[in-house]
């Protein structure tokens, strides 16, 4: 039986849970909704998590966590945080698209958006579960639904589609452990899905 701690700060849901691999059964989770508390809730929320479980740090077999697409700084708390982890327990760490995270578990043609700010969202397009098309950032009208028969992830951004919304609305700890395409290869580095250039730029790009 492999335990594995899931985590995700793509969106403004600061999710940590432990999950049972072999059925997805997510012993415990715990989520904070707060787009400037990624950072000072994910840690709090993975102790008490495994409180909840009853289980200990050690107890862990591998961290699973959601690479975006998302803001630079609750990505970077999540990801920088599951290496930190993965580290010190000497135990594997796994990256997976967020947006995979809520797709993976929906049936027929599903959009999944979240919200990308800058009136933009970052969405991909599922069928049964497996991604068609995306990630990408665009304006909600620049978004083609295809044959989307629903809208998971963001209620809010879903209504400007005119469809129904089921599925989650944030990545969920069963979603990101289902993610995983296949556990028999070694984990691959993580990498941020960020979608955007820095807002940033260095001294000579400026100049």
């Amino acid at each position: 039986m492999s335990l594995l701690l899931a985590l995700d700060t793509s969106t403004p849901a600061v999710t940590a849970g432990i999950v049972r691999r072999d059925d997805l059964t997510v012993l415990a989770e715990r989520v904070t909704v707060d787009a400037r508390a990624h950072a000072e809730r994910l840690t709090p929320n993975v102790l008490d998590a495994l409180a909840d479980a009853e289980l200990t740090m050690g107890d862990l077999d591998a961290v699973v966590v959601g690479c975006g697409p998302g803001p630079f700084t609750g990505l970077r708390a999540g990801m920088a945080t599951a290496a930190a982890y993965g580290h010190a327990l000497g135990i594997p760490v796994r990256g997976v698209c967020s947006l995979d995270a809520i797709g993976v578990r929906t049936t027929g043609e599903t959009l999944v958006v979240t919200d990308a700010r800058r009136r933009e969202i970052y969405w991909a397009r599922y069928r049964d579960g497996f991604r068609m098309e995306g990630p990408g950032v665009n304006a909600p009208a620049d978004v083609d639904p295809g044959a989307a028969q629903a809208v998971a992830g963001s209620k809010e951004h879903a209504a400007l589609f005119d469809l129904p919304h089921r599925g989650p609305i944030y990545p969920t700890a069963a979603g990101l452990v289902a993610a995983v395409p296949d556990w028999s290869q070694r984990p691959l580095p993580l990498v941020a899905l960020y979608l955007r250039r820095p807002d940033a730029k260095p001294m000579a790009a400026r100049g």
